[in-house]
């Protein structure tokens, strides 16, 4: 039995943990990799090599040499989550108190469009080699709705996450093999999330588990429901650094670090009560459960990215990536009130993660050029912190793309990404001491197009 000295506030840092964990369908975690239709199309990779993409202003600053006419670029990709849970619970009080009430929460993802631009400017004249650019992107978010009465609701309802990075970068080419590059990211993160708490059993639990099957008692597992929404935002500032190196006429490699960011969210706790409940918290002098402001640390993850492409013939070109994400930078998630009192800490306990993949283009003439990649993506969760919140396993990616030079300034571009996700399971208890089993199905669906105009 659980009373409610254990069923704390805990809500707060389950939900921000939870909403961060919530993997986002088209790479692991809730990383976004998709700032570029061309990377897109050869599943990601050579991005820190790319010719002719505006991306490497984030991707690979140093690659920016590559570009020698001003250009500006807009990419939209839209990413379609389709998920499934089948699985069964119960409440704090066990099997006696019967199974949770609910559905399977619907299909929690809906289809959702992820910009970016970008824009590179070669110098000229005493500056002949030095390459300046912008971008704005979001590297990392998510969202994801289940249906509010669902069985896992104690876990999860609404996950709205979304990271912006504003990012200003320089390149220097040091003949034409060579070359660095560095770029300052100012991200913003705003982060909005809900979930039941099950009053219910709490207050009947915490006088007598007993009266929690007595019909005369106005308190009763999952029949006095309240709902925590929590949101919060920060702005801070990381660093991208990197260098291109042309090894031989086919052969061309390149390296970026994206340093992690480290925020700290503030924001507010809005927490509805049945009037019942709220007047019975208030007359035990019960304010754990007050709407209020809070704080909380987090840090998204640095990476480490590492590209190669090589020139087969003048018209086709093999392209491969590999990608450390540093997922170890969140051990847990610690939440506070105004004041500094704690009001939870929730182990995250993530892995760093690999990202592998290998991608051929073909210029089938001056107009067209054709792409396709295949991907592996290692998932930084594990079966013991993995929740709803969480429906991350490790996923394959299948890519096809395309590019219309539509004139010598013009191009256009698009890509279909196909993730197959490994079916996670989850095995957890919640804040409000419910217990969920179960496991997820589901895949991906990604197209994206672009267009480049050069001056």
């Amino acid at each position: 039995m659980h009373t409610a000295s254990r069923f704390t506030l805990t809500a707060l840092a389950l939900g921000v943990a939870g909403v961060l964990a919530a993997g986002q369908a088209d790479a692991s975690g809730f990383q976004i990799r998709e700032n570029s239709v061309k990377n897109l199309g050869r599943a990601n990779a050579g991005t820190t090599v790319a010719w002719g993409d505006a991306s490497v202003v984030l991707n690979n600053p140093a690659a920016m040499a590559n570009i020698k006419q001003t250009t500006v670029q807009a990419d939209v990709t839209v990413i379609d989550l389709t998920a499934k849970f089948e699985g069964s619970g119960t409440t704090a009080l066990g099997a006696p108190a019967g199974p949770l009430t609910g559905g399977n929460g619907g299909d929690p993802g809906d289809a959702t469009p992820v910009p970016a631009m970008a824009a590179v400017f070669p110098l000229h004249g005493s500056l002949e080699g030095v390459t300046l650019g912008a971008s704005i992107s979001a590297p990392f978010g998510l969202k994801t709705e289940y249906d509010p009465t669902w069985m896992g609701r104690y876990d999860a309802i609404t996950s709205d996450v979304k990271i912006v990075d504003l990012t200003l970068s320089a390149a220097f080419a040091f003949g034409d093999r060579v070359s660095f590059g560095a770029g300052v990211i100012v991200q913003r993160a705003d982060v909005t999330l809900s979930k039941a708490i099950d009053f219910g059993t709490a207050l009947c639990a915490a006088t007598n588990p007993l009266n929690c099957f007595n019909p005369a008692y106005p308190f009763h597992p999952q029949q006095q429901d309240g709902l925590i929404e929590v949101s919060g935002a920060d702005t801070d500032i990381g660093f991208v650094v990197g260098a291109q190196f042309k090894a031989t006429d086919r052969l061309t490699l390149g390296y970026a670090h994206r340093s992690e960011v480290h925020h700290t969210l503030t924001g507010d706790a809005d927490i509805s009560k049945p009037a019942s409940v709220a007047a019975t918290l208030a007359a035990l002098h019960n304010t754990s459960y007050d709407s209020g402001p809070i704080w909380a640390n987090l840090d998204t993850p640095s990476t480490d990215t590492v590209s190669a492409r090589f020139d087969v013939s003048p018209a086709f070109r093999l392209l491969a990536d590999a990608q450390l994400t540093g997922w170890s930078s969140l051990p847990s998630v610690d939440i506070y009130r105004e004041n500094g009192k704690p009001l939870g800490n929730e182990a995250f306990d993530w892995s760093d993660s690999w990202f592998y993949s290998l991608g051929g283009e073909w210029d089938m003439s001056d107009a067209f050029t054709f792409r396709a990649g295949v991907g592996f993506d290692e998932t930084p969760t594990n079966d013991a912190h993995r929740t709803p919140r969480l429906p991350d396993n490790d996923r394959t990616v299948y890519t096809l793309g395309m590019t219309w030079n539509v004139s010598p300034r013009l191009s256009v571009d698009a890509a279909y990404m196909r993730v197959e996700i490994d079916s996670p399971t989850v095995n957890t208890t919640s804040s409000s001491q419910s217990h969920l089993n179960g496991k997820f199905t589901g895949h991906a669906d990604l197209l994206g197009v672009s267009a480049q105009y050069r001056f």
